[in-house]
């Protein structure tokens, strides 16, 4: 049995009914398609994913989940699909309901549906990373859009500075080093142990960084962003 074969590695996706920016935002139809589809077939098409789960607390998304072959068994409670509830507590509560089953995986994907162009190649390979480099936490990033030599911090009283300053005049982005990068959001990986010690996902300098480009890290908040996905998809479409 290979490696990968032998762990359980779950594939966990939350998804609350509640959305400012966009009613209903994990239904919303992108290319004939809602959101949440493009996760579901990531996740299932991907070769080392053997558990795909929900988390939610709305009777639709649930519905929908289910027909299409995610487990639903796990209901969120209403207290965790508040605004102010975090990521870290949604996901230590499904754990917890998964360890008084019996069923606590060995490793934990956490597929945040707001990324719709994240592929089952992209989890695979960041699994595969996961798994050979023996890590405990690994998180997706991709190159900073906006490079820290062209951002600066505004304080209260109207005084700036620039957020990264280079050693010597920098004019051209092409001579800008590539070595600032932005969580993406569209992957989390770690081991249930580490999670419930370190309360978080990401901890500096012992999360692996798995570089991504910018195009699988779309997130979709707005309307603005699923222009942009439909747009991607479009193209390729045609390539």
């Amino acid at each position: 049995m290979s490696e990968a074969n032998a762990r359980r590695v779950l594939g966990l996706i939350p998804a609350r009914g509640g959305s400012k920016g966009i009613p209903k935002k994990n239904l919303y139809p992108i290319m004939g398609k809602p959101l949440l589809q493009y996760t579901f077939d990531a996740a299932q098409k991907s070769r080392f994913i053997n558990q795909v789960m929900m988390s939610t607390e709305d009777v639709e998304i649930r519905a929908f989940a289910e027909r299409y072959g995610v487990d639903t068994r796990y209901l969120r409670p209403h207290e965790l699909a508040t605004d102010e509830a975090t990521t870290i507590d949604v996901v230590l509560h499904a754990l917890d309901w998964l360890e008084e089953r019996g069923e606590l995986p060995d490793v934990l994907v956490l597929l945040q549906p707001t990324s719709p162009l994240r592929t089952e190649h992209d989890i695979d390979q960041a699994v595969g990373v996961f798994l050979r480099e023996g890590c405990e936490s690994l998180v997706g990033v991709h190159p900073m859009i906006e490079h820290p030599f062209k951002c600066m911090q505004v304080d209260a009283d109207g005084s700036w500075q620039f957020l990264a300053k280079p050693e010597k005049y920098v004019s051209r982005r092409q001579d800008y080093r590539n070595n600032y990068f932005a969580i993406n959001g569209a992957l989390y990986i770690v081991t249930p142990a580490w999670l419930r010690q370190q309360g978080n996902f990401v901890v500096e300098g012992k999360t692996h960084l798995f570089e991504m480009t910018s195009v699988a890290g779309v997130d979709v908040d707005d309307l603005t962003d699923i222009f942009q996905v439909e747009a991607y998809l479009k193209m390729a479409a045609k390539s």
